[in-house]
């Protein structure tokens, strides 16, 4: 019988492997209006200052602010109105003493006007002449030059992932173009002589392929592109040469299944076979997932998951989506979406590994709760009936019920 392979804590093996990385960032450059979600591999700078004129932000007059100093209902200030400022073009007139321009939201502040007064802080006298109500300060209700962003100024750092307003942001600037990192490339190979494919009837001790399909799409959620490289059985020269040529062709290769100690699993010799240095983790102090294989080979990570799905899915988001990050060159590391219920039911543990179990979400009361979704690691369902998921600690002997807990979004 083969000696227990020894297992870290999930935090230590995923520095392990993402110490062994190199930091390089593959780059592309791509339209501002396709950039969403994509993360940026070069800091970009303003061209030019935004907005670019002083504009108006009210309805009312451009003036002089000195003109209105002292103003009240009862003793107005009287100014002259010379004209009014065109939408969409400079203004020709320019605001002298104790005179006023009519000017629109977002009207470009007239030379000579350093303020607007509100349209309702004013009075019609005549033709031409109005009484302002109150004073305004120099500045009042206009936008400065450059007052959003300054000539020259960094708009974002690299590794920063470009959200809606940041594409409103930099289209405001003209910026048509940046330059992002290039999504990851992501072989996945199934194997087991028992793997058949979706479409396929099982025969007797057949099972269908999900793996493939689960962390192809866990790949794309995370920004990654998925190639499937489909299902090879248990034989070592065949897994051997689909292994190279998948990673050949990617940035990452995952292996589903083949990862426990066992003279039919093969990942482990396979991953040390595809390059220096081969395996760095072999077991994790994690359950579901214990047996999972880190690995680097020529620089490119290779992960080997349990074939089990609930399994294979807890380590593709304590590992690869990480990974993933790592690769884009993310400025901080993807933030799980995390929401705070109570536990209905008491959840044992072991001290000395972290349990990740699948939760329910329902609200009672006001009150987000969390039902513990129990069932084995080969049950698909277990991850179809539950909203996410929730972390044992390590040392851990257990959650209590009616304790507070987080729990990580699916």
């Amino acid at each position: 019988m083969p000696e227990m392979f020894t297992v870290l804590p999930p935090s230590d093996a995923l520095k392990v492997l993402l110490d062994q990385l190199p930091p390089m960032v593959r780059n592309e450059n791509i339209a501002t209006i396709d950039a969403l979600d994509r993360t940026l591999a070069e800091r970009p700078l303003a061209p030019h200052a935004l907005p670019a004129f002083a504009r108006s932000t009210m309805d009312g007059y451009a003036v002089r602010a000195e003109d209105t100093f002292g103003a009240t209902e009862q003793m107005p200030a009287y100014l002259e109105v010379i004209g009014e400022v065109p939408m969409g073009r400079a203004p020709l007139l320019a605001v002298g003493r104790a005179e006023a321009a009519v000017a629109y939201t977002g009207g470009m502040i007239p030379a000579g006007a350093d303020a607007v007064v509100m349209v309702e802080r004013t009075q019609k006298l005549d033709d031409t002449g109005i009484e302002v109500l109150r004073p305004v300060a120099a500045g009042e209700n206009v936008i400065g030059v450059g007052e959003d962003v300054g000539e020259g100024d960094e708009l974002f750092q690299a590794g920063h992932t470009l959200r809606p307003q940041d594409l409103g942001g930099l289209l405001a600037l003209g910026i048509t173009q940046v330059s992002v990192a290039a999504r990851p490339r992501v072989a996945i190979i199934s194997t087991g002589d028992e793997i058949v494919p979706p479409e396929a009837a099982p025969g007797p001790g057949q099972i269908r392929d999900i793996n493939s399909y689960t962390i192809a799409a866990l790949v794309t959620r995370a920004g990654g592109t998925p190639l499937p490289c489909g299902i090879v059985g248990d034989h070592y020269p065949s897994l051997l040469n689909a292994a190279r040529a998948a990673l050949a062709e990617a940035d990452v290769l995952v292996l589903s299944a083949g990862s426990s100690v066992s003279a039919r699993d093969l990942t482990a010799q396979v991953v040390n076979e595809l390059g220096a240095p081969g395996v760095l983790v072999h077991g994790v102090a994690l359950k579901p997932g214990k047996p999972a294989i880190l690995g680097v080979c020529h620089g490119k990570p290779v992960l080997g998951l349990p074939g089990n799905p609930v399994s294979a899915m807890v380590v593709a988001r304590i590992f690869l989506v990480p990974v993933l990050g790592r690769l884009v060159g993310l400025a901080r590391p993807p933030v799980p979406r995390l929401v705070a219920a109570r536990l209905t039911h008491n959840v044992p543990s072991v001290p000395g590994r972290e349990d990740y179990l699948q939760v329910s979400l329902s609200e009672r009361d006001g009150e987000l709760w969390a039902e513990p979704v129990f069932g084995k690691s080969n049950l698909i369902y277990t991850l179809v009936r539950s909203d996410g998921m929730l972390r044992v600690p390590l040392n851990s002997s257990g959650l209590y019920q009616n304790q507070q807990v987080d729990v990580e979004l699916f």
